[in-house]
């Protein structure tokens, strides 16, 4: 499937993994907030860290203005080709349009690495 309009770079596969990782641990020792309205409110008051965001979603606008209020806010983000997949990751039963770290646990320095490694990716686009 090919990107949206709305994913500004395309992570390598391994990035994704460990995100999916560092959004599974940092649901079970810390804590993250999930769908687009918990992730909106996260951002916006200041209490994301990182911020996943699926790139299958149907319709796209659902998540489309997630990197720009991000990039507004400072805060990195990440794409993940499956809701699927993250709504499993962040304990869910159903599909995750996106997810928020707001406390990364023991996710801490995994998380560390994945946003310099983003930011890396995002200033060669």
């Amino acid at each position: 499937m090919p990107n949206p309009y709305y994913v500004t770079f395309t992570p390598p596969e391994e990035l994704v993994k460990a995100t999916l990782e560092a959004v599974r641990l940092a649901r079970a020792s810390g804590k993250i907030r999930k769908g687009v309205n918990e992730v909106i409110k996260a951002i916006e008051r200041g209490q994301a860290k990182f911020v996943v965001i699926s790139t299958d979603v149907d319709p796209p606008e659902i998540v489309a203005f997630l990197p720009t209020l991000c990039e507004e806010k400072k805060i990195q983000y990440m794409f993940v080709g499956s809701k699927n997949q993250l709504g499993e990751m962040a304990g869910l039963s159903v599909p995750a349009s996106s997810v928020a770290i707001v406390d990364p646990g023991e996710a801490k320095g995994y998380l560390e690495e994945i946003i310099k490694r983003v930011a890396e990716i995002r200033q060669g686009r």
